[in-house]
């Protein structure tokens, strides 16, 4: 069974694109792909004018990933020596990880960068997470239900943070996956929408529900992408 097929849409500078679907949807295949983690069997993927396929080690220059899961951090490091060593992955120099991560924990609120990374809370875990990503200054950000683990006020508290830093200070393309509803209206320009690997729809949420005459985004995606049973997803 594949997991992707018929995918091709382009996403604008500086622009957010949500991608909406069930689980099993293709949702984190998809971003797997586009980060150079996977290699699709067919195919074209340019990031940044880069071929993605052909030369995957100057697409990941642009690229910053985070999967939204608490993990892949040396829990007896702190949270600094975490980041100075994908600072080195990402071939910055020793002055140039210190200032990096300097600028990162003012912008992320990091004060507990000397703690070892197995004391961190979920939501400063989340914040590492995203610091790890921003570490070579990428121009796409690629993130996968960032804010699945945290409670209500830390997601919101999230979300304004991407808004208003991310998108909006520094003007970074953002692709991300969620299943919140609020997170995909608060931070989107356009929706993707998938379905067992496929586009349903690429489009504003005003004009999914203008084009469905529902009034609810939640309505608009039950009527492209109707849910699937479990007995479906198995065949």
């Amino acid at each position: 069974m594949r997991a992707l097929g018929r995918i091709s849409f382009s996403v604008q500078s500086g622009e957010a694109v949500a991608l909406m679907g069930e689980n099993g949807a293709g949702k984190s295949t998809l971003l797997r792909v586009l980060a150079t983690l996977l290699v699709p069997s067919c195919g074209r993927v340019e990031i940044a004018g880069e071929d993605a396929l052909r030369d995957p080690a100057a697409a990941r220059k642009h690229i910053g990933y985070d999967t939204g899961i608490e993990e892949g951090f040396y829990g007896r490091l702190t949270g600094r020596d975490n980041l100075a060593l994908f600072a080195t992955l990402n071939n910055l120099s020793r002055a140039q990880a210190a200032r990096r991560i300097g600028e990162l924990a003012d912008l992320l609120r990091m004060d507990s960068l000397d703690r070892q990374a197995r004391t961190y809370s979920t939501g400063m875990l989340q914040r590492l997470g995203l610091a790890r990503a921003l570490i070579h200054s990428p121009s796409i950000l690629l993130l996968d239900e960032p804010t699945r683990s945290l409670d209500p006020l830390a997601a919101a508290d999230f979300r304004r943070f991407l808004k208003t830093e991310i998108l909006g200070r520094y003007n970074a393309t953002l692709l991300f996956a969620s299943h919140s509803v609020a997170e995909i209206e608060e931070l989107s320009d356009r929706i993707l929408l998938l379905d067992r690997g496929e586009i349903r729809a690429l489009d504003t949420a005003k004009n999914l529900c203008r084009s469905t005459k529902t009034a609810r985004l939640e309505d608009a995606i039950r009527i492209l992408a109707p849910p699937h049973s479990e007995a479906d997803s198995k065949t």
